[in-house]
């Protein structure tokens, strides 16, 4: 319980802990985020990592002087491609063995069901919108491999959808984060970045109980 209460704190509170990281680690800050996202991205067991209030708040920590914006924004567009791409190979290796997989502490089926269910519904777009949403995203590029997806069409999708992830947001931090408002009132931003981002699979997850229902 105090592990999960002190993840909590750090991603509730990025604007305080990300600077005295960039003071701790100089320049290893940079290899950090990149695994964050990396391990997030590519790491199927690990859907739970902060993923859009770290590049929103990351970006404005380089506002401020913390980092260099183009390295920063660059490194984490290769760390989240990278990751996918583990994720597709890792799905197309295992394939339909893992719908013989139960629920465990290390892969959550459920998850893994919807992320495949919205995929056969929405297809390839599935790569760039899943980049929006929590969860899901660590999912995606899985499904993607285990569906065997072209890897030629899912590379193209996957670099697209990660550099509008990446630098959307980056940049949204590195020109909003420090506006007096939004900086004076940062933590209800990052809480606000979860809910939207969230919103999407709450909603999938509504309409997939309405489905039962009416069947």
């Amino acid at each position: 319980m105090e592990f999960i209460s002190h993840f909590l704190d750090i991603i509730l509170h990025l604007d305080k802990w990300l600077p005295q990281m960039v003071a701790q680690y100089g320049n290893y800050i940079y290899i950090i985020l990149f695994l964050v996202i990396f391990c997030e991205t590519g790491l199927v067991v690990m859907p739970f990592l902060p993923g859009d209030s770290l590049l929103f708040v990351a970006g404005g920590v380089a506002a401020a002087g913390g980092m260099d914006i183009t390295l920063l924004s660059t490194s984490l567009f290769v760390a989240a491609v990278l990751g996918d791409n583990l994720n597709y190979w890792v799905g197309r290796t295992l394939g339909k063995k893992v719908f013989a997989w139960e629920q465990s502490r290390f892969f959550n089926r459920k998850v893994f069901d919807k992320t495949h269910s919205y995929f056969e519904h929405h297809g390839g777009k599935t790569i760039i919108i899943a980049r929006f949403m929590p969860l899901v995203r660590t999912f995606a590029p899985f499904v993607a491999g285990v569906a065997r997806m072209d890897y030629r069409r899912f590379v193209g999708l996957d670099l697209a959808g990660g550099a509008l992830w990446i630098y959307s947001l980056t940049l949204a931090g590195y020109f909003l984060a420090n506006v007096p408002f939004v900086k004076n009132n940062l933590m209800f931003f990052i809480v606000g970045i979860i809910v939207v981002s969230m919103l999407p699979v709450f909603i999938a997850w509504i309409q997939a109980r309405g489905s039962r229902a009416v069947s």
